[in-house]
């Protein structure tokens, strides 16, 4: 009996410390990530396009890696992966508010370099990373989709209608007929290869030749919101996310 009760508080504190040491992977990569993904977008597309969307892909990839060092069959596992925008939306509220000032974050995920900027576009953003995180998590398509047309598709676009946007739509003189083509591209080919990394994992079991058809549809709807002249009534990173959400689970239904 003094045997097994002896392995099962080794165990218990072996699970106590891989779960310390998770929290200080998660805690080293908030506190340095910022700084990176300002030098790999600097390295990437240029100074000039290190706006909130280059940004938070990189940061967003780097959440997805470190939500991996919890077991997702776990209960808890969907808060724990939520720490990291958590803690992103925290500092976001700090410095927007101007209670503290970080240049480098302010440069980075704004485009006029004033600390309020923070409290909107990339504050919505992030709120959608938890969002999508705590309801669909890894069990539904609708998160994973609903990502890729904010992080993916919105944010490319962005980029790309910025650099040969020349070419305007006729209903919004601020969006471009190459930020929307894109945005339906990217949108669509980072929608399917989520969903079809998280299907290798075990995590989803799709019907291709469907799921291909539904995915194409959202991102044309996801495309077409972004496309109208809103931006003044609501941001792109709350109407493309929604959208997108509500779009696919009607058609997926979980």
């Amino acid at each position: 009996m003094y045997f097994y009760r002896q392995v099962n508080r080794n165990q218990a504190e072996t699970k106590h410390f891989m779960l310390l040491l998770r929290v200080y992977a998660y805690s080293l990569f908030v506190i340095t990530l910022p700084s990176l993904s300002q030098i790999f977008i600097s390295l990437l597309i240029g100074a000039e396009f290190k706006q909130k969307t280059g940004s938070y892909i990189v940061w967003a990839v780097f959440h997805g890696f470190l939500a991996n060092f919890q077991n997702s069959t776990t209960t808890e596992a969907r808060y724990f992966a939520c720490l990291v925008p958590l803690v992103n939306f925290l500092r976001l509220v700090i410095h927007g508010l101007s209670l503290a000032s970080d240049e480098g974050l302010i440069k980075s995920v704004t485009r006029e370099g004033k600390p309020e900027e923070l409290l909107r576009g990339p504050l919505y953003y992030v709120l959608i990373l938890i969002l999508c995180a705590l309801i669909f998590w890894r069990e539904s398509p609708v998160g994973l989709i609903s990502l890729a047309m904010m992080c993916g598709g919105d944010g490319i676009a962005d980029i790309i209608g910025r650099r040969f946007g020349s070419l305007k739509i006729p209903y919004n003189q601020q969006k471009s007929w190459a930020g929307s083509i894109s945005m339906f591209i990217f949108g669509f080919l980072i929608s399917i290869g989520m969903l079809q990394y998280y299907s290798v994992l075990g995590y989803l079991h799709l019907d291709w030749v469907q799921t291909v058809q539904k995915v194409a549809l959202v991102s044309l709807v996801a495309t077409v919101v972004e496309s109208l002249p809103t931006t003044e009534v609501v941001d792109d990173n709350i109407s493309v996310p929604l959208v997108s959400m509500a779009v696919a689970f009607s058609m997926f239904g979980y």
